[in-house]
């Protein structure tokens, strides 16, 4: 072993720790989904290494630590012994590698010093490091989960695996996981060879012999030297394979003689450049990091040295000059503090106005001036059709005021729609996240105010200097962003889709929520109770069949006795190899029919704690209603997405489903339910968008269009269509409408690929123009970055040239569907707005919207009312190519709808 010539070392420095940054970039990228920044390249790999790297420095506090990189062309010395060495390897993912220069430069932005040593792998430099420190008494720890390393274990030298709770793996822990001392471990390396580096071994031998061998016979050597002794066809195994186990412990030595500088100071950890790290930050949109980030750089910026005037209003005289001021104006922001976090059960605690950058007002609403003289001065105010109130997220403070008597006339801009029409790809719009991202700016944070867990408290009690300085910033930065967001919507021509559609469509939300649906719990209870009995038995069948009893809603102990006890036959997709996740248990069901079994109770499960143990939990006392809510800024299609409960989501399809939707009802006698749902509005949508002359007459006369679909495909006359070809068309139809390829179609129908492709090529040679919208859209949104609905509405798509191949062909599907769900979306939201007009001075009223569909509470005396002018209104929303339709259907409760 090549000896390393140290310098000395400064007696202050006691321990290094030595971050294998690789091994953390490849974790990382196959730990966390798919991630992407503004410019559309993946940055999954490096969020997950920042976030380990942190997690060290956050939980050890290192003085001293390097990150270490592999250097180029680091293999050329191993191939000098072994010309094989890593060719097995394929090449790692292309959109992985831009991550690691990204890694790097984050770690030079963090101030941590870096090695990459040419010629030399990570696990080389890594070890040359680990002998310097341990001569001059250095304790060192291997940040990595990399057993290579583990022979480097010693009384100096520790592996720290900190994705496994810190685990400190010292000798003892490693004669625990391997069976073998640390010394042992390079033997036991070129024993059972190593297939990610394409390291032979020797052939026929696995971990557990390995270790048998070593801890009889102690060394490679010895163990070669008794090989006739050991006998049998093991004993053959090694003596013809002799020279290729040395040549694989040569391969899996490490190298001690890699140069580096050799400095305390090199290694010790420098300030960061926190200018630096907000820009890197802001350009990966990491946005957790920028708000966690200490924001004690060398030059403020200038929004934070401003002077600010937040004042109380905590007088009547106050109240009063600032109502008279408020009055003048034309335009105001709002909050409002609650002690609650839905609006129909919240406390109101106090208002924020603003009308000036820099200075905003807090009136509390209990605690200084009379609830009623309050109220005296601000309903007028709110009742002014000349003022138009701004807020982020202003139906929450709607909801709030109309509890207390207080209605906003006249909405006139939310920033929090503002943020989610110009950047729907987002996922957060709340207003700390979206004041962080455009003004570098991180405001209080609320638990600062109430605490969290046990120890927090109503907002009730927060004391008002505070409460004041918390809401005013509210209040001052939401005037910021509508000054920001206004000049962006005009940049980006989504003035239209914003105060067209999403803005008057935000009073017919507060109504549909303050409707709510009401739930006839008695039946909903049965179901339960019927429910529990049925989980019961199969508890009791899959049980007996494993041979014992476990928790099934667990998925260790149910992955226990599936791979365990019944010895079923794990995935071949890595990462999934014992899961018990559906699409796996779907595919080893086969094996055993207890899997169908198990799955048929999951499902049971999910309607008893979703539905029919929760919903009875979410009525309103007040008003016997459930009262969910409508939510504009989370799907990024436009689509409304529904929450606390997700009502959308109740299934249909199956019979249980559908007694669940039973138990929904008017709550009146002499009221029925009506529902308004679009007939097959995406595939018009796709006849529109494309033109094909084949669709588009299909849709004119009248025809079924699966069955249509379904002649074509088969080559038949529509006559000879039979319900099974139909309802293949059927998947077709809409299997393509989402991108959806040979593969997904053949697992959809229970046909083979070559029969999947076989329909879809036959779709398209009829639907010719079909197959060019869809490449006409990739390639326009390749071009343009995003797609467009009808209205104007974007989708920023900048996925669609990333380099991994399955974040591209993701975005290219979306290409392909966003542009029709999202007029889809936009036309059900215009007639929302149309229908809402007519039905002002009508008894009947909105309760839900479920994408397609509109359901309704309306009197039998109305029926007929509703039925011309929501009909008339969902089918002239738009006109298109081809006319809309609307499917009609009245029911005592949901399910017969």
């Amino acid at each position: 072993m090549p000896i390393c010539i140290c310098l000395e070392l400064e007696n202050d420095m006691d321990k290094i720790y030595i971050i294998d940054a690789v091994n953390y970039l490849f974790r990382a990228y196959y730990a966390i989904g798919p991630m992407t920044n503004p410019q559309g390249q993946s940055t999954s790999a490096l969020y997950g290494f920042i976030r380990s790297v942190e997690k060290i420095l956050k939980d050890f506090s290192p003085e001293n630590i390097v990150c270490v990189f592999d250097g180029p062309d680091n293999k050329k010395l191993r191939r000098e012994i072994y010309s094989e060495y890593k060719a097995n390897r394929e090449k790692g993912p292309e959109d992985f590698y831009p991550q690691i220069e990204l890694a790097i430069q984050w770690c030079k932005k963090a101030g941590l010093p870096l090695l990459i040593v040419e010629g030399f792998e990570a696990d080389d430099t890594m070890a040359s490091v680990c002998l310097w420190a341990k001569n001059q008494a250095v304790t060192s720890y291997l940040c990595t989960s990399d057993k290579d390393l583990m022979q480097l274990v010693d009384e100096n030298t520790f592996v720290l695996n900190a994705h496994k709770n810190n685990l400190l793996v010292d000798r003892k822990k490693v004669e625990e996981m391997f069976g073998v001392s640390p010394t042992q471990i390079l033997d036991l390396l070129a024993l059972m060879g190593d297939s990610s580096d394409n390291i032979p071994g020797v052939e026929g031998i696995g971990p557990k012999t390995a270790a048998s061998l070593l801890q009889k016979f102690n060394s490679l050597e010895q163990i070669l030297d008794k090989a006739e002794e050991i006998g049998g066809k093991k004993g053959q195994t090694l003596l013809a394979q002799r020279k290729q186990a040395l040549m694989s412990k040569d391969l899996a030595t490490l190298i001690f003689d890699v140069p580096f500088p050799k400095e305390h100071s090199f290694f010790t950890k420098k300030e960061p450049d926190f200018q630096q790290l907000k820009e890197f930050y802001q350009e990966m949109r990491f946005l957790t990091l920028l708000k966690e980030l200490d924001h004690e750089s060398n030059e403020p910026k200038e929004v934070e040295l401003e002077k600010k005037e937040y004042i109380l209003i905590d007088t009547e005289e106050k109240l009063q000059l600032l109502v008279e001021n408020l009055k003048k104006q034309t335009e105001i922001v709002v909050d409002t503090e609650t002690t609650f976090d839905h609006p129909l059960q919240a406390k109101l605690v106090g208002f924020g106005f603003c009308v000036e950058k820099a200075k905003a007002y807090y009136i509390p609403f209990v605690k200084a001036i009379d609830p009623k003289i309050i109220c005296s001065y601000l309903s007028p105010l709110f009742a002014s059709p000349s003022i138009s109130f701004v807020g982020h997220n202003i139906k929450f403070d709607v909801h709030v005021l109309n509890q207390h008597g207080l209605s906003i006339k006249n909405i006139g801009f939310d920033t929090m729609i503002a943020s989610y029409v110009i950047n729907p790809q987002n996922r957060r719009h709340n207003l700390d996240q979206v004041t962080l991202q455009i003004f570098e700016k991180k405001k209080i944070p609320i638990k600062t105010l109430i605490g969290e867990g046990r120890k927090k408290i109503s907002m009730e009690d927060v004391p008002l200097s505070k409460i004041c300085e918390y809401c005013c910033e509210d209040v001052d930065y939401t005037f910021r962003l509508k000054e920001y967001f206004s000049k962006k919507l005009e940049e980006k021509n989504l003035e239209s889709v914003f105060y067209d559609i999403e803005i008057p469509l935000l009073p017919i939300l507060v109504e549909m929520e303050e409707n709510g649906m009401y739930l006839d719990v008695e039946k909903l209870s049965e179901m339960s109770k019927s429910l529990e009995l049925e989980l019961k038995i199969l508890a009791e069948k899959i049980h007996k069949e494993v041979g014992r009893s476990f928790n099934i809603n667990s998925p260790k102990q149910l992955s226990e006795a599936l791979y365990k006890d019944l010895g079923l036959k794990p995935s071949r997709k890595k990462g999934a190899e014992t899961s018990t996740a559906a699409h796996i248990l779907e595919e080893i069901a086969e094996e055993n029919p207890i899997v169908s079994t198990i799955l048929e109770y999951r499902g049971l499960e999910k309607l008893r704690s979703t539905y029919t143990q929760s919903l009875a939990d979410q009525v309103n006392s007040k008003t016997n209603r459930i009262h969910c809510t409508f939510n504009q800024s989370v799907a990024a299609t436009g689509r409304l997405s529904c929450s606390d409960p997700n009502l959308q989501n109740i299934p249909v399809r199956s019979e249980r489903g559908r007694k669940i939707r039973e138990g929904f009802k008017p709550e009146k006698e002499n009221w029925v339910y009506l529902s308004f749902d679009y007939s097959q509005i995406e595939l018009r949508l796709l006849a529109h968008f494309s033109e094909d002359m084949e669709l588009v007459n299909a849709f004119n006369n009248n025809e079924d269009i699966h069955a249509h679909t379904a002649s074509i495909i088969f080559d038949l006359p529509i006559c000879d269509v039979t319900k099974k070809m139909r309802n293949q068309a059927k998947t077709v139809n809409f299997g393509l409408l989402y991108g959806q390829g040979p593969f997904g179609l053949a697992k959809q129908l229970g046909i083979s690929t070559k029969e999947a492709k076989q329909f879809i090529e036959m779709y398209f040679s009829r639907y010719k123009k079909v197959k060019d919208y869809f490449d006409k859209s990739i390639e326009e949104a390749r071009k343009l970055g995003f797609v467009k609905t009808i209205t104007g509405r974007i989708r920023p798509l900048l996925e669609i040239n990333n380099k991994n191949m399955m974040i591209r062909s993701a975005a290219e599907r979306l290409a392909i569907n966003s542009p029709l769900q999202g007029t889809n979306a936009d036309i059900i939201k215009k007639a929302m707005i149309s229908i809402d007009k007519d039905i002002k001075d009508l008894n009947g009223f909105l309760i839900l919207q479920i994408h397609d569909e509109l359901l309704f509470e309306v009197p039998n005396n109305e029926i007929d009312i509703f039925k011309k002018i929501v009909k008339e209104k969902m089918e002239h929303a738009f006109k298109l190519k081809i006319p809309l339709a609307v499917d009609i259907a009245v029911g005592k409760n949901w399910g017969e709808c």
